[in-house]
């Protein structure tokens, strides 16, 4: 029945073509105007998941009870000593928040006044000794360079120390680490370079640790969701300030931003740069496949014009219905191209088979319609309905996708039934002089059909046998593992990530109050899996007894120190460069046993650079000096500590950790690398098992991989299950829908186990590509089923199987081209989709020919 209406249609359409082609052209232009001015795209990825879930209800209070943690950007800054990167930090945040329309928020975790007055109180008893005894043995250094900061006072107390050595008052040793601190400086300046010299180790005596050179600043920018770049002006104006700063590489400063906003605008430009050398290889195969499978331009335009009117019309479908893009609905055009390209194809192939046997152009559309009108109808509407299935699902991106791309077949259906038909009989293609199927294909025919017990047999034992392979199949439920690693925001994050110290992937609890939170957090240290618990009570130092007293005697012994009145005025580089000649005299009088391999260094940068044409004192006093006032001033602030309580904590510090009604968050940190899954899983069921109300960024790509397989799951079995039912509604025999649906599981499987053996894991990016492998896949094997309901044998040398095989490659060519990108995740989608498709054509073409066997002899009456 539906192939006479297909043939009426596309009878009306021939003998009205100009009109035909009009009308669609109209449309197609009237929408394209219309999707142009209306289409929008939400960049947000947390609008992928419903907010219905589970977990995203506890990200959603979380985010409710304390707003300045949600969409920022962290911005990390790195430096060759903590003083410049801590001064660094404090200059870019205060220029930032004098933005308030740019910058909502803009905090400092790890500085600012709190702990420029407790940081003291942060260290261990025996360390915060081992300090006070350092700056007690460095007072007349400190007292000299508080009245004098100059070179003229540094190189004077070296002078004095040195006088003290030669008269046997003092051993250089005292002096071995601030010398040879000095002489790299120096020798960096004589070579033209800036090496800053790092007050802060010099006045304690204490090394840094690798993430005590890094601080940080989190700030709310202004984000537009409509923008592929959300947070693009944000970013701009931080960079532009640091630069404005001198903050640069070139003066010892490194500015890198990353966090959630950074990394998605730059993962939109590495996605748009890896998609051209990929989109032009993609156009390149496809148009040579599209040449080889119907041989002539003109029928290569229909097929073109139908797909282009086809793809306007579902976005403007998209557009009006279901409104802003998401990052996965916007895959929409793959889905559709894919499948689309194969209806045309289908129809076009099918008109150069019928234009063979006939050479009538008006009868060849007519019985092609015919022909091919039944099983493009039953295609389209069951890989409609295996899209659509994914509607219920609590994973929105994907959701929406199917939505989508079920009216997209739907459409494409009809355009190829009324649009195909006028544009060939405008286009006139040839005559068709030789069979348009593959003769040299009979070998194949007869083997499956002779051998047919042995090739069902070797397809179960494959089967099987990679049915096994899928529980080994596994999913990255990193997002960080599907960018590209070289671009600065995902090189920063996974940097961070291999040290406990800073990696921002921890996991959060909102317990009721700060009591409770306190006990949590006891329970949670303890455990192997996690490295740290902070709540607000972890911003309270311990021993406050025993090292109050400590900052108390030093700032006794220090105040009269910083009470001293300057020397005077800022000397001249001569009298600079005088002291300068002095301290390598000095040196250079020393018995060389007495000078040490420090004072040899020293010794050997002095008359290094004494002997430049012109010294660069001034950039000598830069290297040497800067930061000077700030590290006496901060030491000046530390020594005024007291003690600390929640209520003398500062309002804002408050705010972070308990909220407005009294909540308290719970900040958990794991042990090891952040950047291996495994760790990730471990700790985040550790942290579970002692409080289950938990989020954070350490446990929400783990959950939105659970969300998303079992929205793949459930409605995999739902399209499966719905699809079987349309197929038996429309075939009307279970044997035959079976037909369909056989080679298709199989090709799942062996898809599963090339990817275990491969070591190819699903992931946020590539298990989009599975409805298409449910599309193409159902919609091959009802061609060639009901080709065979209808009595025609040989299948592999027929024009179907060309369709199939040219429709398969083409849509490979187009996707699988993706696998050349530069980005990670469209690599592993473009990849998966050439492996779906490769097996898909496989078990069309050699296992399905096998299952199908001859044609039935009542095959007139199905």
């Amino acid at each position: 029945m539906f192939g006479a209406v297909s043939a009426t249609v596309a009878g009306c359409c021939r003998r009205h073509a100009v009109w035909t082609a009009l009308a669609a052209a109209t449309l197609t232009v009237a929408l394209s105007v219309y999707v142009a001015r209306n289409v929008a795209i939400n960049t947000d990825t947390e609008a992928l998941i419903s907010s219905e879930t589970d977990w995203r209800q506890r990200e959603i209070a979380l985010a409710k009870a304390f707003p300045t943690h949600s969409d920022t950007t962290v911005v990390v800054i790195d430096s060759d000593t903590p003083d410049k990167a801590d001064d660094a930090a404090a200059v870019l945040a205060a220029r930032l928040a004098e933005n308030p329309a740019l910058f909502k928020t803009v905090r400092r975790p790890d500085g600012g006044p709190f702990f420029d007055r407790y940081g003291l109180l942060f260290l261990e008893p025996d360390e915060l000794r081992a300090i006070a005894d350092q700056l007690i043995e460095a007072q007349p250094l400190i007292a000299t360079l508080h009245g004098d900061p100059s070179l003229r006072g540094l190189f004077g107390t070296l002078n004095l120390a040195l006088t003290g050595v030669a008269e046997d008052a003092i051993s250089l040793d005292a002096m071995a680490k601030p010398m040879a601190a000095i002489a790299e400086s120096i020798e960096a300046t004589a070579r033209g370079e800036r090496r800053m010299l790092s007050w802060q180790t010099l006045l304690t005596g204490r090394e840094p640790a690798p993430f005590e050179r890094k601080r940080f600043i989190i700030v709310q920018g202004a984000i537009d969701y409509g923008e592929l770049q959300a947070g693009a002006n944000a970013s701009a104006a931080i960079r532009a300030a640091a630069v404005e700063l001198g903050l640069t590489p070139e003066r010892g400063v490194r500015v890198r931003l990353t966090g959630n906003i950074p990394l998605g605008d730059e993962e939109f430009v590495t996605v748009s740069e890896g998609m051209g050398v990929a989109t032009a290889l993609s156009l390149g195969l496809v148009t040579l496949l599209l040449f080889l499978a119907l041989k002539s331009w003109r029928m290569i335009l229909c097929v073109l014009a139908t797909l282009v009117a086809g793809l306007v019309t579902t976005a403007a479908f998209a557009t009006a219905v279901i409104g802003p893009f998401n990052l996965i609905s916007v895959a929409f055009a793959v889905l559709f191209v894919g499948i689309g390209v194969d209806f045309g194809i289908q129809y076009a192939t099918r008109y150069r088979d019928e234009r063979h046997r006939r050479d009538d152009l008006a009868v060849s559309i007519e019985a092609s319609a015919r022909t091919i009108g039944p099983s493009l109808a039953t295609a389209a509407i069951a890989t409609a309905l295996g899209f659509c299935v994914f509607l219920p699902t609590e994973y929105v991106g994907v959701s929406e996708l199917g939505a989508i791309a079920g009216a997209g077949m739907l459409i494409a259906l009809a355009f190829n039934l009324t649009l195909m038909p006028a544009l060939l009989a405008l286009v006139r293609p040839g005559g068709e002089p030789e069979p348009v199927g593959y003769a040299w294909a009979a070998p194949a025919d007869a083997f499956l059909l002779r051998h047919r017990r042995r090739v069902l047999l070797a397809t179960v034992a494959a089967g099987l046998a990679g049915a096994a392979c899928l529980p080994w199949l596994r999913f990255d439920f990193n997002p960080l593992n599907l960018k590209d690693p070289n671009v600065e925001s995902t090189a920063t994050v996974l940097e961070l990530m291999a040290d406990p110290m800073t990696t921002p992937f921890t996991i959060e609890a909102l317990l009721p109050s700060l009591d409770e939170a306190r006990a949590v957090a006891a329970k949670l240290v303890a455990l192997p899996e996690v490295e740290r618990a902070v709540t607000l009570a972890s911003f309270i130092p311990d021993d406050q007894d025993r090292k109050l007293p400590i900052i108390e005697d030093l700032n006794m012994l220090l105040s009269t120190t910083f009470a001293l009145p300057p020397v005077g005025a800022k000397p001249s580089s001569k009298e600079s460069l005088a002291e300068i000649e002095e301290c390598a005299r000095r040196l250079a009088e020393l018995p060389a046993e007495r000078r040490g391999p420090e004072g040899e260094r020293l010794m050997a940068a002095l008359q290094t650079f004494l002997a430049l044409p012109s010294p660069p004192v001034d950039a000598l006093a830069d290297a040497l000096l800067d930061g000077l006032d700030r590290r006496l001033g901060a030491l000046q602030t530390a020594l005024g500590a007291g003690p600390v309580t929640l209520k003398t904590l500062p309002a804002e510090l408050t705010a972070d950790w308990v909220s407005a009604d009294g909540r308290a968050r719970v900040e958990i940190t794991p042990k090891g690398d952040s950047r291996d899954n495994e760790n990730l899983r471990r700790f985040a069921e550790a942290v579970r098992a002692v409080t289950p109300e938990i989020s954070g960024s350490a446990l929400t790509f783990q959950e939105s991989s659970k969300t998303v397989l079992s929205s793949f799951r459930l409605a995999g079995a739902a399209a499966l299950g719905s699809i079987a039912l349309l197929l038996l509604l429309f075939l009307r025999r279970p044997r035959d829908v079976a037909l369909v649906l056989t080679p298709l599981a199989f090709a799942a499987a062996m898809i599963g186990a090339t990817m275990v053996v491969f070591g190819i894991p699903l992931n946020f990016a590539n298990i989009i590509a599975l409805p298409l492998l449910l599309g193409t896949g159902v919609a091959f094997n009802i061609y060639f089923v009901m080709a065979w309901r209808a009595g025609r044998p040989n299948p592999l040398q027929s024009s179907l199987a060309r369709a199939v095989l040219f429709s398969g490659a083409t849509t490979a060519a187009a996707f699988g081209a993706l696998a050349t990108s530069s980005h990670p995740g469209t690599a592993s989608m473009g990849l998966l989709l050439t492996v779906m498709l490769g097996w898909a054509l496989f078990s069309t073409l050699f296992v399905l020919p096998a299952l199908l066997g001859s044609p039935p002899e009542d095959a007139s009456a199905r």
